[in-house]
């Protein structure tokens, strides 16, 4: 039988301290415990990269009236957006569509390269619970490689721990906002497995332990806004909690692309309507 083992970051004493999760008690090395609803959580784990599929779920390729590709599409968010649980995610002031999206993250284990997907399961230290967040404000300019849209500061919370000796297949994942469950999926959903991901990355990209790979949403991405408490559950990884807060400083206008509303971005961000995408050139937003 596999062991099941659940580590965490937290903030002990000051000091970002590992910690192992017994019951509902985090225990440090030297014997100091917490109480997890105590606890001050940082990010579990320091990548140097975080990697994300853009499209794997077939209830989010139905729902998008899309097809995938032959093989998946992927996206960087930078290291700069990592945030952990029960922190607060930032819609920048002047933004309006901030959309979230469950997902499982692959933590790498050991640094992997040219390796198969039969082999990648010994490179994988296990899972953690990650949210997706994406600003579709900047969808028409960053539809492609998505920097703006999913990149900045801390739109890529994940937590609260990571698991090992967890199996993927066959487990829910929920997304609820203010109590409400909003995604309800299965990841047998999943066209590429988290084999095939970390393969497929480590063919040219080398992964180095502590790296995540983002292995995409099931369908009912939506809009939330301050004030929202959002939640994702995944059978067997636990829940990550953030909540939605407004940035105190507006988006500058005097460089870059600007907010807009574009068919393209208000069909992402609030569903619907997907046939029209791309049909509406783009106008700047109203505010």
């Amino acid at each position: 039988m596999t062991t099941i083992r659940e580590t965490r970051r937290i903030l002990l004493d000051g000091n970002p301290v590992d910690v192992v999760r017994q019951g509902e008690t985090l225990v440090a090395g030297d014997g100091r415990t917490v109480a997890i609803a105590d606890a001050h959580h940082l990010p579990p784990v320091t990548p140097s990269k975080i990697i994300c599929v853009h499209l794997n779920y077939i209830s989010r390729v139905k729902e998008m009236q899309t097809t995938l590709p032959p093989a998946p599409t992927y996206f960087h968010k930078p290291v700069s957006a990592l945030n952990s649980h029960d922190a607060a995610v930032v819609r920048p002031d002047g933004c309006s569509w901030l959309n979230y999206e469950g997902e499982i993250a692959i933590v790498i284990g050991r640094t992997a390269r040219n390796i198969s997907p039969a082999e990648a399961g010994d490179y994988i230290r296990g899972f953690t619970v990650a949210n997706d967040y994406g600003l579709h404000d900047f969808r028409d300019t960053d539809s492609g490689s998505m920097l703006r849209v999913k990149g900045a500061d801390t739109l890529c919370p994940v937590g609260p721990g990571v698991v090992e000796g967890w199996d993927f297949r066959g487990k829910q994942i929920r997304t609820l906002v203010n109590g409400e469950v909003r995604q309800d999926g299965n990841t047998d959903e999943m066209e590429w497995d988290m084999h095939y991901l970390v393969a497929d990355i480590a063919r040219t990209i080398t992964l180095q332990p502590g790296d995540l790979l983002l292995s995409g949403t099931p369908a009912i991405s939506r809009t939330v806004y301050p004030g929202d408490v959002v939640e994702v559950e995944v059978e067997g990884l636990g829940t990550l909690r953030n909540h939605i807060v407004t940035g105190p400083t507006p988006i500058r206008t005097d460089v870059g692309a600007q907010v807009t509303e574009s068919e393209e971005v208000l069909s992402t961000a609030q569903g619907g309507d997907w046939e029209f995408r791309g049909i509406r050139k783009p106008q700047p937003a109203a505010h």
